[in-house]
């Protein structure tokens, strides 16, 4: 005989039962979703050319930590810096804009400070991003996105004419609440800092190599002894900015000095675009390439000292490892002292990219991200996509950097050397991955110099096609004057 169960005991089973279920279901996706958020470590050094890479074999500089690290990560080694200069390029990356939305299309110093020329208080960054959901956030070494104001700060930096150096106060960190950092200062070999809870007389300087001191300090955050530091109960964001391979190149510790010291200079200079013995550019390049390279060695020693404590923590896993420069350094080549020009040393720069069991590793030439793009494809990898806000105007290609599949962008834009008193000043140019497109206006005049270059073929852009090739000209020219077009850049009154 079956035996038929009460009627409102079944019902009451029905109900209990998958109530019972969905909200132990409920706890355990907060919990997996707690547990999976990822950590964000990003490394940026200042001044440090894309093609200064040893394993990309292209220039004689030992990175053993990047090369081992590149294995392990994406490389995009077409990626440039949008604006190739500290300032703007640094504001790119922390709003997601291009330098005429953002305001910052100069250095932040006390001749561009009458323009505002810093970040926007009330600008929403990515980081206000993360500590809207949860995130512990820390901020290690250089900011350099604020205007230097009187009473100037007594800082060498600030001794000349124009005043480079100042505070960041709290309500202009962008919700980073660990706070070890300074405006701009390149005596690397005694940098200074203020301190989360410092005020903007409260700097102090230490006897220490600045990427080392960065370094221990990243330590520090990552241990979090006593949690003064960060919350431990929460992933963290960590943002660690080196300002070597900066000017100040002789400024690093002699042990990686005397690692180039027995290499024949002239085995360093071959490149044809490095101006002969004798001639002003020719020399400092000489002068300078041995104590760049060390700067940048030194540079990859630290980052190994930062991964190797990432990884002994058990933190590996489950952090993006971001690793990138604001922009690269002619030192010279091209006639050029530094950075801020059109030619590739200033524009390429590193971009790794690392996550364990979600980002395929290899090295991509054809992925064409640009600077604002690092903002939203970030916070999608993250799983933060419905927080970008609508005013960043990068796009993610989150998509595509986890398995190399779908869409990815052929095309990127760039501009520079802008006086904050004539916005139609300096270039505006469109890079694909073999040709690049640059107008420039001449200094003097509103005449316009014309270059077109095969990137691919002419890797030292000694030959300008502008000329030869009228259709792949008018086509880029189309691209580059959209462009002009939706970020309102004033530059565009020369295309009508």
């Amino acid at each position: 005989m079956i035996q038929r169960k009460h009627p409102l005991k079944f019902l009451l089973g029905a109900i209990i039962l998958p109530v019972t279920i969905s909200l132990a279901f409920s706890a355990c996706k907060t919990q997996q979703e707690n547990i999976k958020k990822p950590n964000l470590l990003i490394i940026i050094a200042d001044q440090w050319r894309g093609q200064a890479l040893q394993f990309l074999n292209q220039e004689p500089v030992w990175t053993p930590t990047l090369d081992s690290f590149s294995k392990h990560s994406l490389v995009l080694d077409n990626f440039i810096s949008s604006y190739p200069v500290c300032s703007p390029a640094r504001t790119m990356l922390m709003t997601g804009q291009y330098s005429f939305t953002n305001h910052v299309y100069g250095n932040c110093n006390s001749t561009d400070a009458p323009y505002n020329m810093e970040m926007a208080t009330d600008a929403i960054c990515w980081s206000d991003i993360l500590k809207k959901n949860g995130y512990s956030l820390g901020y290690i070494g250089k900011w350099h996105m604020d205007s230097p104001h009187s009473p100037y700060i007594p800082t060498s930096n600030n001794d000349g004419n124009v005043k480079w150096n100042d505070w960041t106060p709290p309500n202009r960190r962008h919700g980073f609440d660990y706070w070890y950092a300074y405006g701009t200062y390149d005596i690397h070999l005694r940098p200074m800092y203020w301190s989360t809870n410092a005020g903007r007389m409260d700097f102090h300087y230490v006897d220490e190599w600045e990427p080392k001191h960065d370094v221990d300090k990243a330590i520090e955050y990552l241990e979090n002894k006593d949690g003064k530091s960060r919350d431990n109960e929460k992933p963290f964001g960590l943002v660690v900015s080196m300002n070597p391979p900066h000017t100040g190149y002789k400024q690093v510790p002699k042990k990686y000095i005397d690692m180039y010291k027995n290499i024949p200079i002239e085995s360093l200079v071959k490149d044809p675009n490095i101006p002969p013995a004798g001639t002003p550019m020719g020399d400092a390049y000489r002068r300078d390439i041995k104590f760049y390279y060390s700067c940048i060695t030194g540079d990859d020693d630290q980052i190994g000292r930062l991964m190797g404590e990432l990884k002994r923590k058990g933190l590996d896993d489950n952090t993006i490892v971001l690793f990138i420069a604001d922009h690269g350094d002619c030192l010279g080549k091209h006639e050029q002292i530094t950075k801020n020009n059109l030619y590739e040393e200033s524009l390429r720069v590193p971009f790794m990219l690392y996550w364990k069991g979600h980002i395929t590793p290899g090295i991509d030439s054809k992925c064409l991200m640009s600077y604002p793009d690092i903002y939203p494809t970030l916070l999608d990898l993250m799983g933060l996509k419905k927080d970008i806000p609508s005013v960043v105007q990068g796009r993610s290609w989150a998509s595509y950097l986890r398995n190399g599949k779908g869409a990815y962008p052929t095309l990127q834009y760039f501009m520079g050397n802008i006086h904050a008193a004539d916005s139609t000043s300096g270039f505006r140019g469109v890079r694909t991955a073999q040709y690049k497109l640059v107008y420039q206006k001449a200094e003097k005049t509103d005449s316009i110099e014309k270059f077109l270059y095969d990137i691919k073929v002419d890797r030292f852009e000694l030959h300008n096609l502008y000329g030869t090739k009228p259709q792949l000209t008018d086509s880029l020219r189309t691209q580059l004057v959209g462009w002009l077009q939706k970020t309102k850049d004033p530059f565009l009154r020369f295309f009508l």
